[in-house]
């Protein structure tokens, strides 16, 4: 049975009762196939499961799709209970942030500002914000985040390091289509020439990956993958596409390696990435 709660005092009344080993799964809602994984990752490695529902207002610039974003709570919940989840905590904005714009956010260092954080100010501010006060009011033991964001994925371990906030923090692997989009829930924004666009963000890290398993070096994984999306189907406009190390630290990358993408399809902006391995230069 998997309860549903509101309010800070009914998930506190329910979290009390949760004994053993807990994990959060954070959700905006719009759950999909990738969310299931979450919440089966989290299920295999808690005792319990806790998972919230909350788009958060501080991660959206003024231009951005807050308004827009799917709110789908009663098919989330399905979601949720397909998944084995213990509890939902699904609050309000009010509830939230009780005093309306809070006038302390995290600022998440020089890598805020960077990538996603470039091309949207502000973003990681309330991304982390949000997060740390879920992890305040859940008290988990382990939170399971997607990679397919793996900046916030990033940013979210450094927060938890740095703060020394008591949580381990799982990474589970993207999901994908068959034939390589990355889920997401911005994705039911694509019409069908966009969906067909959309490849090309998935066929330029495949692209990459595959130079870097020839043993190519950086400069030459990189141009492989910048061709690999001029060649897609046209719609596609890049933001970026970066190789980096995995902590996604400035400097030359040698050995495990991160390729990191984001274009606009039409009016919907996507992201999606690939671990690789560059090979040791002689």
């Amino acid at each position: 049975m998997t309860q549903v709660v509101h309010t800070r005092a009914e998930l506190a009344e329910a979290r009390a009762g949760l004994k053993g080993t807990v994990g959060v799964v954070m959700t905006m809602g719009a759950l999909h196939s990738g969310h299931e994984t979450l919440l089966r990752a989290a299920r295999e490695q808690a005792d319990h499961v806790v998972v919230t529902v909350f788009v958060n207002p501080l991660q959206f610039g003024p231009n951005e799709d807050f308004d827009r974003y799917p709110r789908t709570l009663d098919a989330d919940l399905e979601v949720c209970r397909r998944a084995g989840a213990d509890l939902v905590f699904a609050p309000s904005v009010a509830d939230m942030y009780p005093e309306g714009q809070p006038r302390v956010r995290l600022d998440p260092g020089p890598l805020g500002a960077e990538l996603e954080g470039a091309s949207r100010p502000g973003f990681f501010h309330g991304v982390l914000t949000v997060v740390l006060k879920l992890l305040q009011l859940t008290r988990p033991d382990l939170a399971f985040f997607g990679e397919k964001d793996y900046q916030q994925l990033t940013l979210v371990r450094r927060m938890t390091r740095d703060l020394d906030v008591p949580v381990e923090v799982v990474g589970v692997p993207t999901v994908r289509e068959p034939d390589g989009l990355a889920l997401s829930s911005r994705n039911r924004y694509l019409g069908e020439p966009e969906r067909a666009a959309a490849l090309s963000l998935s066929a330029a890290l495949r692209a990459g990956a595959q130079a870097a398993d020839d043993g190519l070096d950086a400069g030459a994984v990189l141009t492989a993958a910048h061709a690999a999306f001029g060649a897609g189907t046209p719609g596609a406009r890049l933001d970026y596409l970066v190789l980096t190390d995995p902590e996604l630290e400035p400097g030359p990358v040698a050995g495990p390696a991160r390729l990191v993408i984001a274009a606009w399809v039409g009016a919907t902006r996507l992201i999606d990435n690939a671990a690789i391995h560059l090979a040791p230069r002689p």
